[in-house]
C-alpha cells in the first residue's frame, strides 16, 4: 500500500497526510512518508485524526512538532468518528487544486449510464439495510430499463433488476420475512432514482444465487473504479 501511495505522490496536485493524534511523536513510518513528500515538494495538508481522544495541549504540541518538519499548506485536526473537520478538508482541497480544462459539459456529473447508476443505488441500499448480515458479496444487474408513458400520459421508467448473492442463506436474508427486506430496499432505491431522473419509477427486484460470480471477470470489472 505504501509503495502505491509513493507512486501516486509523483502525479498528485494535493497530498493528504493522515496521522494519529494519540501518537505524540513522529514514528519511523511517518518519517519515511515525510521524506518522500520533501523530495517532491508537494502541496500537503496534514490531517490529525482522533482528536476526540487527546487533550488540547497534546494536540497543539503535536501540531508544532510536525510544522517544524514541513511547511504544510494547512494542518487540520479532525475526528473521522464524529465527522469533525470533514467540510474544512474538502474546502481546502478545492482551494489548492489547479484550474484545468473542462473535459465534460458542466451539466454532466457522471459518465455512467442510468442502468449502471440504478445498479449502484440498489446495491448501496441493500448493503445499507443488510449491514453485516450479508457479506459484500452481492452485485446487481439491470435486466430492463424502459421509458414509457402511463395511461394518463405521464412519464414513467420501468426498471427490473436482479440482486445476485453467493449463498442460499444470503438470499433468504435479502428477501426477508414475507419479502419485507427486499421491499424496503426497493422502496428506498426507487425514491432516490426518482429524484435523479425526475420521473416516476416502477422498480421490480429479484434475488438469485450465483455462487461463482466473483470468478467472472466481466462482472468483477464493474467494481474496478480505475477504469
Amino acid at each position: 500500500m505504501l509503495n502505491t501511495a509513493y507512486e501516486t505522490i509523483q502525479d498528485a496536485d494535493v497530498i493528504l497526510f493522515l496521522i494519529d493524534a494519540t501518537k505524540p511523536y513522529i514514528g519511523k513510518a511517518e518519517s519515511e512518508i515525510l521524506e518522500k513528500i520533501k523530495q517532491k515538494k508537494s502541496k500537503v495538508i496534514l490531517l490529525i485524526n482522533k482528536i476526540d481522544l487527546v487533550k488540547k495541549e497534546k494536540l497543539l504540541e503535536l501540531m508544532k512538532i510536525y510544522s517544524i518538519e514541513y511547511n504544510f499548506e494547512e494542518i487540520i485536526p479532525i475526528s473521522a468518528l464524529k465527522k469533525d473537520g470533514v467540510e474544512m478538508i474538502l474546502n481546502k482541497i478545492v482551494s489548492l487544486l489547479p484550474v484545468g480544462p473542462a473535459y465534460y459539459d458542466i451539466e454532466e456529473y457522471t459518465d455512467q449510464t442510468m442502468r449502471q447508476i440504478s445498479e449502484e443505488i440498489i446495491r448501496e441500499k441493500a448493503l445499507m439495510f443488510l449491514n453485516e448480515e450479508v457479506p459484500h458479496g452481492i452485485y446487481v444487474e439491470t435486466e430492463k430499463y424502459v421509458n414509457r408513458k402511463t395511461t394518463k400520459n405521464e412519464d414513467i421508467i420501468d426498471i427490473e433488476a436482479t440482486i445476485y448473492c453467493l449463498r442460499n442463506s444470503h438470499k433468504g436474508i435479502i428477501i426477508g420475512k414475507n419479502g419485507t427486506m427486499l421491499k424496503k430496499i426497493g422502496q428506498t432505491a426507487r425514491i432516490e432514482l426518482e429524484k435523479i431522473v425526475d420521473s416516476k419509477v416502477n422498480l421490480k427486484l429479484w434475488v438469485k444465487v450465483k455462487e461463482d460470480w466473483q470468478d467472472q471477470d466481466s462482472i468483477v470489472k464493474k467494481f474496478d473504479t480505475t477504469k
